[in-house]
């Protein structure tokens, strides 16, 4: 009934004419291909990357212009608040008031504080 075909791996197989159930582990492994987990004997060496002190001194010497802005001024416009925005008292960002979820006490929390 079944057949007997030669597989790459040199295992013998009878064809029954059944699927074959992939989900099952298998208990053995052939002999010319490891299994994917590693033997707890035979854990790799872990690789510690090499650092030159040459190399790491000169990236430090080296600025990149306009790389430091603390000499640099920076001007910014504030402006008051507008009458369609308002500030949440839990975050302190400015939102529109359409974002206002809660009105307690008179201070507004907006829709993601309260969400």
């Amino acid at each position: 009934m079944g057949t007997t075909t030669e597989t790459p791996n040199s295992m013998e197989r009878e064809n029954t004419g059944m699927s074959t159930n992939y989900d099952v582990r298998g208990t053995t492994v052939p002999a010319d291909r490891p299994g994917r987990e590693p033997h707890p004997g035979r854990l790799p060496a872990p690789q510690h990357p090499v650092v030159d002190a040459e190399e790491l001194a000169a990236a430090d010497s080296f600025e990149l212009p306009g790389a430091d802005p603390s000499t640099e001024e920076i001007a910014v416009e504030i402006r008051p608040a507008q009458a369609d925005e308002f500030t949440c008292a839990s975050c302190f960002l400015v939102r529109h008031r359409s974002q206002i979820a809660l009105d307690r006490g008179g201070m507004l929390y907006c829709s993601d504080c309260e969400g």
